[in-house]
């Protein structure tokens, strides 16, 4: 009996033909893409993507265990031929659907060159047998592409394939996931928007006949959110002064707006992971753990044999987010959205017909501003998304957006909220030594004082005196520095004594309430962030309630960066021309514009928009590899450094020492991993303090500290002099 055309084969010996995977998958793949009225080319994108298989060379891999056979570029060639104009397009999904978008290349690329225009000159394995069970012709889309180009288009197509992309790699890996586990694979993941609403209904009712008048207001701004949510989907923004209970009226927004016009989510961005569980727990309190599915470098779902239903659930939806509420950072967000890599891309077809909320919208990296700003319009304007910016400091982000791409603002009158909720005096000192700043310090008995750099903050904390202090920044391990928190708010509940010098990781959005902060001269972004640390919850008189803006020593500037060095200028320049409020509405405004001009082509470091760009006038060519390797909001230079100070890290450990190397088990490490720029790295290394993981076998930049005595328990980990003073979170 001649075998059948196997794409699949169980351990228990059945099969999974060729048609049955490519038709299982072309199904899937048209359901994903008519999210965003485009399922016809995804569907296509399926039904070619695996004909390859048709070789005998795959089939005697397949069955007898023969060598592997590239099986993904017969589908490239044949889409790249079936689809006039558009079949380019195309091609790129088919041909990277195992290994990830590549490079367009040019016409003179060679067939063993690893861009798309080499890979369509091969000569591949005969495939022909494809014609006796598939009809491309029948599955060619009648139809142009459906989304409308923004400015220059190339920026729009090259996001049009990867959306394609995605609809096609989560399609061909849940296709291969039900055939391969027989079904028994279960991806549920929480209720619907509809259940969802209706539980933020039963929070919301215990504050219907609020008495105090901070909740009389903050039920204000609740009623606007669900009143604007009614309106059409686009652009909107959120500006709510700290204290004005963003978090609980951005979600509703989005859960009244998404039932409103039938959308499938709600993504909640937020900058750091040093915030994100806050916002998480919250969320979870509300609506019940099951149904919120946090995705961040500092969390883990529990995947092994003891792990409950839901948290197996929750573990698959992180691959493709599919689940009503997700909670992310804007890294994981924005570097999936410029990512060439299946695993990260399977997601992106479930952002198109959903509410994304930024919170903190003035935390978005300026480098990459740009870059950011077209995904969000490109999702706007073709994907169906409703875009929400949260922000107590707005950024002037209308300018940077397409002109067909305008913002409305969710709250009726800002300025009047501004002064209602205004709680603070910031007030200029001039410059202040360390010694006069501990002084000063030591007098008060609940204080905050945040500076820039990580080697300011250990010399003040080294100064401070009594019972209650406490020192945090990105030196101190993820678990440490949460662990901190937690007695922070315990004793400022307690009204304990209370004094902690922070680097700028505590000002946006950690929930705590001094009644005296002290800021370093910083953008003006981040002195307002660090004022919303003060009073915040309005207990005590504005008049008696001080941020105190000082200049550090010149030791501590002399080698800022010019990054870092404009905000402060512009505020400078800001300050006279604000000289009454400088923390009014109208002043964070211009300071943004003025921001974002001076900053003018730094917005792009990368040059990542004209470089797509580019793409459609040169042949289509894309250079997707590239653009993925040089987006990255946190930068690759650093190195992580386990700190293995408990029994759970020293158990992790072990496992890396046995050769595990789990996604998993790397998430759980991050926990307990500080990471360093070189130059402290090296300092390190340099004093035998190291050793090094999988040395010599890659670079994975992850070592382990080996001398513990460079941990201090109060300020973390104590790099050499020599590794310099540098500006860090």
């Amino acid at each position: 009996m001649e075998r059948p055309f196997a794409a699949h084969i169980r351990e228990n010996a059945d099969i999974q033909s060729i048609k049955e995977h490519l038709e299982g998958t072309a199904h899937l793949a048209k359901q994903f893409g008519d999210a965003f009225d485009n399922g016809d080319y995804a569907y296509v994108c399926g039904m070619v993507h695996d004909i390859g298989k048709y070789s005998k060379e795959f089939q005697k891999r397949i069955w007898e265990n023969g060598p592997k056979i590239d099986h993904s570029t017969a589908g490239a060639i044949e889409i790249n031929k079936l689809i006039r104009n558009f079949g380019r397009l195309m091609a790129y999904c088919v041909a990277g659907h195992h290994t990830g978008l590549q490079n367009g290349g040019s016409i003179v690329d060679m067939p063993d060159e690893a861009t798309l225009s080499g890979r369509l000159k091969r000569n591949v394995a005969s495939y022909a047998y494809y014609t006796y069970e598939i009809i491309l012709e029948s599955v060619c889309p009648q139809s142009i592409p459906k989304f409308t180009p923004i400015a220059d288009k190339g920026f729009s197509i090259a996001f049009y394939i990867r959306m394609i992309f995605s609809c096609l790699v989560d399609a061909d890996f849940l296709d291969t996931e039900s055939f391969m586990s027989d079904g028994k694979v279960a991806r549920m993941m929480g209720e619907s928007v509809e259940i969802l609403y209706d539980k933020l209904l039963v929070e919301i009712s215990r504050y219907r006949e609020p008495t105090r008048v901070i909740n009389i207001k903050r039920n204000e701004i609740y009623t606007q959110c669900i009143e604007m949510a009614k309106e059409e989907k686009g652009l909107y923004t959120l500006t709510v002064p700290t204290g004005g209970g963003k978090t609980i009226s951005s979600i509703a927004f989005a859960l009244t707006h998404a039932i409103k016009h039938k959308m499938s989510r709600i993504i909640y961005a937020i900058p750091y992971t040093s915030i994100i569980e806050q916002n998480a727990a919250e969320f979870k309190r509300i609506f019940g753990n099951e149904n919120i599915l946090e995705h961040h470098s500092n969390f883990e779902y529990n995947d092994s044999s003891e792990a409950t239903e839901i948290e197996k659930n929750q573990k698959l939806a992180t691959e493709n987010w599919d689940a009503s509420i997700i909670v992310t950072t804007n890294v994981q967000f924005f570097e999936s959205l410029f990512s060439c890599k299946t695993s990260r891309c399977r997601k992106l077809h479930n952002i198109a017909n959903s509410v994304i909320i930024l919170d903190e919208a003035q935390m978005l990296p300026l480098q990459y501003l740009k870059p950011c700003v077209r995904c969000l319009s490109e999702l706007v304007k073709n994907y169906g998304c409703t875009v929400v910016l949260c922000s107590a400091t707005q950024p002037a982000l209308g300018a940077q957006f397409p002109s067909e791409i305008v913002s409305r603002e969710i709250c009726r009158d800002t300025d009047s909220m501004y002064n209602f909720f205004k709680r603070t005096r910031l007030k200029k000192i001039g410059m202040v030594t360390d010694e006069e700043l501990i002084i000063r310090m030591n007098q008060e008995k609940q204080v905050l004082c945040i500076v820039s750099t990580r080697k300011q903050a250990q010399n003040l904390f080294e100064g401070m005196s009594g019972d209650g202090c406490y020192h945090l920044s990105t030196l101190m391990y993820p678990e440490h520095r949460k662990k901190i928190l937690t007695e922070i708010k315990k004793r400022l509940k307690e009204g304990s004594s209370c004094r902690v010098i922070s680097t700028s990781l505590i000002e946006a959005g950690v929930d705590v309430d001094f009644p005296v902060v002290y800021r370093s001269a910083a953008g003006l972004d981040s002195e307002i962030q660090a004022a919303g640390r003060c009073n915040r919850e309005g207990r005590r008189p504005v008049e008696e309630s001080f941020v105190y803006i000082f200049d550090p020593e010149y030791k501590y500037i002399k080698h800022m960066p010019s990054m870092l060095k404009r905000p402060l200028s512009i505020t400078q320049m800001i300050e006279r021309q604000y000289s009454d409020d400088i923390s009014s509405p109208a002043a964070i405004s211009e300071y943004f514009k003025l921001l974002y001009q001076i900053s003018g082509n730094e917005l792009d470091s990368k040059n990542i928009v004209k470089r797509l760009e580019d793409g459609a006038v040169q042949g289509m060519s894309f250079p997707f590899e590239q653009i993925s390797n040089d987006f990255k909001i946190i930068e690759n230079e650093t190195y992580s450094v386990i700190v293995a100070i408990d029994e759970i890290s020293k158990e992790l450990v072990e496992r890396l020492h046995r050769g595990e190397r789990t996604q998993g088990l790397f998430r759980m490490i991050q926990m307990y991993t500080v990471n360093l720029y070189s130059r402290d790295y090296e300092a390190l290394c340099g004093i035998g303090a190291l050793e090094q993981i999988d040395k010599g076998i890659i670079d994975s930049g992850l070592s382990v500290l080996t001398d513990l005595t460079k941990y201090h328990k109060d300020m973390g980990l104590q790099c050499p002099e020599n590794g310099g003073v540098a500006i860090f979170r």
